[in-house]
């Protein structure tokens, strides 16, 4: 017996209707899995990097006031894909330099989130960075209330827990390497 592919939404086409240096807006006339015509507002954009910097148990977490939010976040270092980084890792090691002046001598994927799929096709890679070494940090100009905190391991999960940070990456990236060191993952 032959299996019954679903229906799946069918894209006619896609126009650009807004576009800035981080994201654009497209609208596509789409056929809808039952079959009726609509129209698809979506944002595209190149993604984003989160990195659990590790130094022994100590993880390196920031503190910054996340204008769409209307509120300062914990947060794991994080950034923006620019368009003319190679690959995510490489906008890691470029952000994670830039924020903090720190280069890591070993990189790891640790996985990719998917925020707001309805919406977007924004995907965050989270990697873990370690092997330290300090250098000079250049942040951007909306970066100047950028706060870094040591903390342990444990701390840093408790965030999580505690639901203070609540940015998607950073929760995964930490929820993630959790469940590994506990032989879960």
């Amino acid at each position: 017996m032959e299996a019954v592919q679903p229906e799946v939404w069918r894209r006619l086409g896609s126009r650009q209707v807004y576009t800035s240096p981080w994201f654009e807006v497209h609208e596509d006339p789409v056929i809808r899995p039952d079959g009726q015509e609509d129209v698809y507002h979506h944002v595209v954009t190149p993604g984003s990097v989160t990195m659990v910097v590790m130094d022994e148990d100590r993880v390196l977490v920031t503190r910054q006031w996340i204008y769409t939010h209307n509120g300062a976040q914990w947060r794991l270092p994080a950034g923006a894909i620019d368009r003319d980084d190679a690959d995510p890792q490489a906008a890691a090691v470029r952000e994670l330099r830039e924020e903090t002046g720190l280069r890591a001598e070993r990189w790891e994927e640790l996985g990719a989130v998917q925020g707001t799929d309805s919406l977007t096709n924004h995907v965050d890679h989270v990697f873990l960075a370690t092997e330290l070494r300090q250098g000079r940090a250049r942040p951007e100009a909306g970066e100047g209330d950028l706060e870094l905190h040591w903390l342990t391991f444990a701390e840093a999960l408790a965030l999580v827990t505690a639901r203070e940070m609540r940015h998607a990456g950073s929760a995964y990236g930490l929820l993630s390497l959790g469940l590994r060191r506990t032989g879960r993952y």
